[in-house]
């Protein structure tokens, strides 16, 4: 993680949530990160498989030339990869674990830019998570993205983000997207197996 705005909610984040392993939505405060929320979206599980934007902040509805919400955030995405990034997202759900992805911004003219994107989870009272706090900034500035909007997003590079696991984390643990090039697998089943790998690290 690299970019300022990412490590910022990252670290707002972990501030609230405190011991839990995510945080209440009602406690995520648009007053304590003031100088984020242009960059900062909400998302939502609306039914299962559809996870759409309850809230986009003005510069990532800029980036796209439109407003988001109520759009399904595999909208953003290459063909071929909405269906992985949905069931990520969901994944960052179900295993209460935030997930950082690299990806790379092709506008409608054939610009491209290098972006963070970041997604926590997010506590309804009853204690399911079915919300996802995020962020999507570039990692350089690009005078033509305040004026060409993009048309999609292709994956980079995706990886879970075990901070609360402590420094357990083992050396091997490789990049979501780097297990599925060398296996025919979902990523349901990555998720899976890395916080498997990671609970085990933390046990020992």
């Amino acid at each position: 993680m690299r970019v300022q705005t990412t490590i910022e909610i990252f670290d707002y984040w972990n501030r609230i949530r405190g011991a839990a392993d995510a945080p209440l939505k009602s406690q995520v405060e648009p007053s304590a990160v003031p100088h984020l929320l242009q960059s900062l979206f909400i998302l939502e599980t609306r039914e299962p498989g559809n996870i759409g934007f309850r809230l986009a902040g003005t510069r990532i509805c800029d980036l796209f030339g439109r407003d988001l919400r109520g759009e399904r955030f595999s909208s953003l995405w290459a063909n071929g990869q909405d269906a992985d990034i949905e069931r990520t997202a969901m994944g960052v759900m179900d295993h209460a674990m935030p997930a950082l992805f690299n990806a790379t911004g092709y506008s409608t003219v054939g610009h491209q830019a290098s972006f963070e994107i970041i997604m926590m989870p997010l506590r309804s009272p009853h204690g399911a998570c079915d919300r996802l706090l995020g962020a999507i900034a570039p990692t350089a500035s690009a005078s033509w993205l305040e004026i060409v909007p993009l048309e999609f997003l292709a994956l980079d590079r995706s990886r879970l983000l075990p901070g609360k696991f402590g420094t357990g984390t083992p050396a091997d643990l490789r990049p979501i997207n780097e297990i599925v090039a060398g296996k025919s697998v979902g990523f349901g089943q990555v998720m899976r197996r890395m916080v498997s790998q990671l609970l085990s690290a933390e046990a020992h």
